[in-house]
């Protein structure tokens, strides 16, 4: 059966309300398989049948129910391109469409991220658009399929520069020969015969070379230029002079022509083919990043079936299938334990070595390990809902998109070619007339360098290389930028505000302190109290109960429970009255606890909340609950200003309470008794001041400030809310990777300010140097083919980057 899978922009939802309602009428179409919305994202992603229901009747039940539909976004593939300017021309020609919104081509990925309202322009139109420019474009295949056809075209590169340098070969053996130093250099006569050179000649220049002849055919006939029309005039000018007096040498009488220029044009096209050919190998690496974590994905799963196991392909599990998974066997998909103990190994996802114990009701991630028992789970995300699949998308995402500096590039490639083909004009006229006058072959050969060390490709390889490579490197060490221009503002960052609840601290209140008083047996006064809490439903009551179950003690039930807000609890256990709480509530009961104020008063001051303990109207003891610190947390922050960033710590605690936890930490800056709602206030004060600040949070209450900041980060192991309004997620839920983000944003823009220097120096230095005459045709060939292996590969150093340590 045919499936197809949409994603829609919704505009007019209101709350979540509103789309659970767009969910269901959606999931209720005839030919829907399955719909998802999502509120935050304000998009639905839509499996259905193209031949029981089409897109428009889709978008008409969304309209229908008071909702409007805006864009569509794809991926396209380009074939064709070659050089900065094709896709410069590309780019333009799209975004001039009616219904196009944004459309952005990544000359190094090949692809264009097209966004475009479906009632006007159809994937159809953008890509007949492409093919009217000159080019061939396809709706973007598979990750695996597209590995395949880059294989493939990598191949055919090697194959043409082979038979190329096979021809190339004796032509390169008699230009040696004319130098003064080299001609002790035998060469058979036939090598020298006009009529073999141009039999070696032709098929490199129309057959080989005949890719630039059909670029360039198609680039001037849409009035542009791009790198095929300088190679193709240079190369032509060396061929066609050289076969003209190919004609014309009985007229000279002489068989052996050694001013010929053939070896100039074949040599040209043998070496643009070898840097094409080795840019093309540098480029597939710059993807490994993608191709490590789909190597991550489980091949196959075991579904419990009516009782039955079968093993099927991961992609034919579908939501609520019961799946079997046992020891050291991947996970196949994000899910929850229905029954089995175990440890999974998530170090793929968390960064964490030690192994996470499991058990029903838990829930697991796709792609991690099953360590030791045997496990049922329920598949709760499937396909491209799957956490990993998402984090592939966002990677994905991050290296097709352009960073704001890539404007530059943009900018200057869109009139190199034009400017340059001018240069090389001017350059034949002064050699012709004024520098050697009359010395048509010596003028044609310097013009002919001009044309073929301007190329444009190290310039437009400079910027989407260092993207693709930074960011991909980045999600190897747990961060994923949502896009270039996120990595390249990152590292303008110079303030940091730190979330306390979940970011600093685990999020989850522990016992810390339990203190029965002088001549109270220690293990009655844990019984009595863990058996007081056991009714409790608070957060703290819960920390207290995990606390003292961890210590083996065995708890009876309460034969009575009262719960006192805003003071504490009352229980009867075993015939004792227990009272746990606050100073409030022993001052009602006529409890002294003037002996432990002084203690009470350190322990709130070390960030922790006390608790007092009276048993039988007695002052018993002191439980102090704190949600603990991150292992990480002060050697981050320290990292943090060791890159001369401010920190920041804002949470919703009193502000004793605040300073205390921020003294543990190293932070001198709190923002203490912060609602919610106001943390996008406290980022908004801080812009306001000048400063680049980046929000790091993990909660729902975070997603205004995280959205509000220059940049957000959000915890990875926080919610999908505050995840989907961050510009930056950071896995595993380590601080140190604030660090890291920044760090590595840092190297990647110095990485591309490299690329942009030596690319436009490159051209800068080469082209007059051309023009003056001190640059051989070949040479320059070489030189230009080099340039863009060497901006491949220092981008590829970002892929050894590590941590800042």
């Amino acid at each position: 059966m045919p499936t197809k899978q949409i994603s829609i922009q919704i505009a007019g939802m209101t709350c979540a309300a509103c789309a659970n309602r767009i969910e269901k009428a959606l999931s209720r179409m005839d030919g829907v398989m399955e719909a998802n919305v999502n509120f935050a994202l304000e998009r639905a992603n839509v499996s259905y049948d193209p031949e029981r229901v089409d897109l428009t009747e889709i978008e008409k039940k969304v309209e229908a129910l008071g909702f409007q539909t805006i864009n569509e976004t794809v991926e396209l593939h380009l074939m064709g391109m070659t050089c900065a300017a094709c896709a410069n021309r590309i780019e333009k020609g799209l975004n001039r469409l009616p219904g196009v919104s944004q459309a952005t081509v990544n000359f190094a990925l090949e692809t264009a991220h097209v966004e475009y309202s479906p009632a006007e322009v159809s994937p159809e139109d953008l890509i007949q658009k492409v093919k009217q420019l000159g080019y061939d474009a396809k709706i973007k295949e598979e990750k695996g399929e597209e590995q395949d056809h880059r294989q493939s075209e990598t191949q055919k590169q090697k194959r043409l520069f082979i038979l190329s340098a096979i021809l190339s070969l004796p032509l390169l053996w008699t230009m040696v020969s004319h130098f003064s130093f080299t001609s002790f250099i035998w060469v058979p006569d036939i090598f020298m015969n006009p009529w073999f050179q141009l039999a070696l000649a032709t098929p490199i220049q129309f057959l080989v070379g005949g890719r630039f002849y059909i670029g360039a055919y198609k680039a001037l006939r849409n009035k542009s230029a791009n790198m095929d029309v300088l190679v193709a005039l240079g190369t032509s000018a060396a061929y066609f002079y050289s076969f003209y007096l190919t004609l014309t040498t009985p007229l000279h009488g002489s068989h052996h022509m050694v001013n010929l220029y053939y070896e100039t044009s074949a040599i040209l096209i043998t070496l643009i083919l070898l840097g094409k050919w080795l840019e093309a190998k540098a480029k597939g690496r710059t993807s490994e990043a993608i191709k490590k974590l789909m190597g991550l994905q489980a091949k196959t799963a075991i579904v419990l079936r009516d009782g039955q196991e079968t093993q099927i392909p991961v992609e034919a599990v579908v939501q609520g299938d019961l799946l079997l998974v046992k020891p050291g066997e991947k996970i196949p998909v994000d899910g929850e334990v229905v029954e089995g103990l175990s440890a999974v190994d998530e170090s793929m996802l968390t960064g964490e070595s030690i192994p996470v114990e499991k058990q029903p009701g838990d829930s697991v991630i796709g792609a991690t390990i099953n360590k030791q028992g045997r496990l049922i789970i329920r598949a709760t995300k499937v396909g491209k809902e799957t956490a990993l699949a998402q984090i592939i998308r966002v990677v994905e995402e991050a290296q097709g998109s352009k960073a704001p500096i890539q404007r530059i590039a943009d900018q200057i490639s869109g009139i190199f070619v034009p400017i340059v083909a001018g240069i090389a004009l001017v350059t034949f006229l002064i050699w012709y007339f004024i520098g050697e006058p009359g010395q048509f072959a010596s003028a044609l050969e310097k013009a002919i360098a001009v044309l073929v060390i301007a190329c444009p490709c190290a310039l437009g390889l400079a910027t989407p290389t260092s993207i693709m490579a930074g960011s991909g490197r980045a999600a190897e060490l747990g961060i994923l930028f949502k896009g270039g221009e996120h990595l390249e503002t990152t590292q303008q960052i110079n303030t940091v505000i730190l979330d306390k609840t979940g970011t600093i601290t685990h999020g989850k209140p522990k016992l810390t302190d339990l203190i029965a008083a002088t001549g109270f047996p220690e293990e009655t006064f844990l019984k009595l109290v863990g058996a007081a809490e056991k009714s409790s439903e608070h957060p703290l009551a819960q920390a207290i109960l995990e606390g003292i179950q961890a210590k083996k003690v065995s708890l009876p039930d309460p034969d009575h429970f009262e719960a006192i807000p805003g003071y504490g609890i009352r229980a009867m256990v075993q015939g004792q009255e227990v009272l746990i709480g606050t100073r409030k509530l022993m001052k009602q009961h006529h409890i002294s606890i003037e002996a432990v104020e002084r203690h009470m008063q350190k322990l709130e001051q070390e960030g922790k909340t006390s608790m007092l303990v009276a048993i039988d109207q007695k002052y018993a003891g002191l439980i102090a609950v704190a949600d603990t610190i991150r292992e990480t947390s002060k050697q981050a922050i320290e990292r943090l200003k060791a890159l001369g960033i401010e920190v920041f710590m804002v949470t919703g605690d009193n502000e004793r309470t605040a300073q205390g936890i921020a003294r543990q930490v190293g932070i001198q800056h709190v923002l203490a008794e912060v609602l919610p709602e106001e943390k996008a206030n406290e980022v908004k004060k801080l812009q306001n001041q000048g400063k680049k600040v980046a929000m790091v949070g993990d909660g729902i209450n975070d997603a205004p400030a995280l959205a509000t900041a220059d940049i957000g980060m959000a915890i990875g192991t926080g919610t999908d809310v505050a995840i989907e309004a961050a510009d930056i997620t950071l896995m595993r839920g380590d601080l140190n990777s604030v660090a890291d983000a920044v760090w590595m944003s840092k190297k990647t823009m110095a990485n591309i300010k490299q690329n942009l220097f030596w690319a436009l120096a490159y051209n800068s230095i080469g082209i007059p140097v051309a023009a003056l005459g001190f640059l051989a045709p070949w040479v320059a060939g070489a030189a230009m083919a080099l340039s863009s292996v060497s901006v491949v590969l220092n981008a590829l150093r970002l892929q050894k980057i590590k941590k800042l340590q």
